[in-house]
């Protein structure tokens, strides 16, 4: 599945499948936006050259490309776009996490891990040709999808560092995942089922990612309400 190439970009969290999927499992509620008419300005410090604004959030913005470029990653993983909206969601919802992280002057990562992590990402396009054509079609260049990449790594490394002390798993719930989803998705691929001594850290990491997840999709959901937020309509129209 496509979608499992953003899991090389959490490096630093050590994702499995089975914690990428335990984030559908929690459903986000979307804050509530005001329309506003269009317009292009400079960032909100007066610092910082954009295309135009897309979102005002607080006292920043977020602006058309980087809707643009959100929507232009997600259709070169996914093959299709989320709307609009949900668009703006995720990248609002990356503003907060981003503030939070730099409150925290949490270190951004190294050059050479975002190399390695690109060039993971790249790999994951395995014919011949893939990737480029792919990216011709997304619309979207390789230094955009380094950025992306960047951030996402970034981004995943601060909720891993922020949730992971209070990610606590125990044995029994090691003991229960096994019998009840491992053991048994095994099972029913006809494979076989390794002892669970042998798999315990992998589990344990697989709770522990999806505990991450839970929290950090709760404390966005605690978040996004607080927030003024006031989309500004694409094209100017509502």
């Amino acid at each position: 599945m496509r979608r499992a190439i953003l899991l090389v970009i959490i490096i630093a969290c050590s994702c499995t499948s089975s914690a990428r999927n335990a984030e559908a499992q929690t459903q986000e509620k979307a804050p509530s936006y005001t329309a506003l008419p269009a317009g292009s300005a400079a960032g909100a410090t007066g610092a910082q050259e954009v295309d135009a604004i897309a979102v005002r959030i607080e006292d920043d913005i977020i602006t058309e490309s980087q809707v643009r470029e959100l929507t232009a990653f997600q259709i070169l993983v996914d093959g299709h776009a989320k709307p609009r909206l949900e668009i703006i969601q995720e990248l609002a919802d990356q503003w907060v996490v981003r503030g939070e992280a730099n409150t925290a002057k949490f270190p951004p990562p190294s050059k050479e891990d975002v190399d390695r992590a690109t060039a993971q990402f790249e790999e994951q396009f395995t014919e011949p040709g893939e990737f480029e054509k792919r990216c011709a079609a997304a619309g979207i260049t390789e230094s955009a999808i380094r950025r992306m990449v960047e951030q996402q790594l970034f981004l995943a490394r601060f909720i891993d560092y922020r949730f992971r002390p209070a990610a606590q798993v125990d044995q029994k719930q090691i003991a229960d995942y096994y019998n009840d989803e491992f053991a048994a998705q095994l099972k029913g691929r006809g494979e076989t089922v390794p002892a669970l001594e042998d798999v315990d850290d992998t589990i344990r990491e697989v709770l522990i990612q999806r505990a991450i997840t839970e929290r950090a999709n709760k404390w966005l959901e605690d978040t996004r309400p607080t927030l003024k937020i006031d989309i500004v309509s694409a094209g100017g129209a509502k």
